[in-house]
């Protein structure tokens, strides 16, 4: 639906109901929406599991992608889970139905802020953006927030925590940045047989899960390049390589398998795994290596150490951090691209943010956790 016109309608709601600010003081059912993709969503659980710290008997709904859906399944947290159907009409009859009590919004969106506030909930809060550029605040969103409440992304900053900002509208303030994801009995049960059937043994073989591919693919590195850390891991530490990757990857898997040596103890998982198996196997990995992409925030989701091969963008964002998790990144005096500016970049630059970064230099971070 064009923005002019949800601007219209929205201002004359707004003209009648007046801003969506009015708290409730026991939520009871409560809508949060992510529509980016898998990486984005994993760093927006910390936001889930906050809210249920603090309201555990109310019902969370998610509203999102459809590939999330199963991301988020067996999540303890989500009662349940409103796929976006890029419908306008359609996912705003399914909101009005619900009757949430609350409502927030994650990143900014002018067509989804607008569904939100003409469902009628009572009470939203979307984020405003300050010290940084994004696409995403078009002049249309900024004069959608003057609706709701709202409260400051600080642009550059560690997202998970600036996502936890928008708690604060129902006076919840938290630090902990915990991701939080679960997958099913199932979903274990098929990845020990994969296990099995590649004679890796969970909790004793060294363990490596390597994704050479991702879906935006100005971020992808060499595949050749992974294929020598492969065969460096599996010379000096015996490592059981588990290669990843689903039908879009295929070229990427391809082009590894076609520089690893012949004899390598690889245990290839191509097209193998649902996400609910995939989240399964990666929780029983030792080691996860790949570009800024969403099943390296699968693993440390699970607590699983990553090196996390950045490329062109911005590490403060939002790539794992602590102990376990290490980042690569080339000289550069600035991110091509962040976290809510994945669009107007500079491609030259950003490809050369990737190629600058060597085989070397990623031995280099897996050493430091070994």
């Amino acid at each position: 639906m064009h923005n002019l016109s949800l601007m219209i309608r929205c201002y004359f709601r707004f003209r009648k109901k007046g801003r969506a600010n009015r708290r409730s003081n026991y939520p009871k059912k409560v809508l949060f929406v992510q529509l980016a993709k898998l990486g984005d969503m994993v760093c927006t659980t910390p936001v889930f599991r906050t809210f249920k710290e603090k309201y555990p008997e109310a019902k969370l709904f998610v509203l999102g992608d459809a590939v999330n859906k199963e991301l988020l399944a067996n999540n303890t947290d989500v009662s349940s889970y409103i796929i976006w159907a890029k419908n306008f009409k359609e996912t705003l009859r399914t909101i009005k139905h619900e009757k949430f009590d609350f409502a927030l919004l994650a990143g900014p969106s002018p067509e989804t802020l607008a569904l939100l506030y003409l469902s009628g909930i009572p009470h939203i809060v979307a984020p405003t953006l300050e010290g940084g550029y994004s696409p995403l605040s078009t002049r249309a969103y900024r004069f959608l927030t003057n609706f709701v409440d709202t409260r400051l992304h600080k642009v550059g900053n560690y997202a998970p925590r600036e996502y936890l900002r928008l708690l604060e509208a129902i006076d919840i303030h938290s630090e902990n940045t915990r991701k939080n994801l679960s997958y099913s009995q199932y979903g274990r049960e098929k990845a020990i047989e994969f296990y099995k059937k590649n004679n890796i043994n969970i909790g004793s073989d060294f363990i490596v899960g390597i994704f050479p591919s991702t879906g935006y693919k100005i971020k992808l590195w060499g595949r050749d390049k992974f294929a020598r850390v492969a065969e460096w891991l599996w010379v000096n530490y015996k490592a059981k390589i588990v290669l990843i990757g689903s039908d879009a990857d295929r070229k990427e898997v391809e082009e590894f398998l076609l520089n690893i040596p012949r004899d390598m103890d690889l245990a290839n998982a191509f097209n193998a795994f649902n996400i609910d198996e995939l989240k399964a196997a990666i929780s029983m990995m030792s080691l996860f290596i790949s570009v800024d992409s969403g099943p390296i925030y699968i693993a440390e989701a699970f607590g699983i150490p990553t090196v996390d091969i950045v490329g062109p963008m911005n590490d403060e964002d939002q790539p794992p951090r602590g102990p376990k998790n290490r980042i690569v990144k080339a000289d550069r005096k600035n991110p091509a691209i962040t976290v809510l500016n994945t669009r107007d970049i500079d491609l030259k630059e950003a490809k050369r943010q990737s190629d600058d970064i060597t085989t070397d230099m990623v031995i280099k971070e897996i050493e430091k956790i070994l």
